[in-house]
């Protein structure tokens, strides 16, 4: 396994984290299936601290039109599954990857 490898794997429990931090109400199977129609407390605010506590967590900053397009929890791990395999870049709508 390489470190690209080891470092896509730990995307879903590091994502997890930042979704913790931003909404504590929710349990980890909560959150796997979290989206902005789902998360009555998912609103523009929240989907702002959750893009700072990503690049935080992940030590990336990301670019700000990106909150739009980070409508649940599966677009967000797929997109940062892109970025660390090398699949995407920084901005989601170059790439129409989400």
């Amino acid at each position: 396994m390489t470190h690209k490898d080891d470092e896509v794997n730990k995307i879903p429990a590091k994502l997890i984290r930042c979704f913790a931090a931003v909404f504590p109400g929710l349990g980890r199977e909560q959150i796997e299936s979290a989206s902005v129609e789902n998360v009555e407390a998912w609103d523009s605010i929240a989907g702002v601290t959750l893009v700072t506590a990503i690049e935080e967590e992940f030590g990336t900053e990301l670019d700000p039109d990106a909150v739009e397009l980070f409508v649940s929890f599966h677009a967000i791990r797929d997109y940062l599954t892109q970025i660390q395999t090398g699949h995407a870049s920084r901005n989601p709508e170059a790439d129409n990857v989400i």
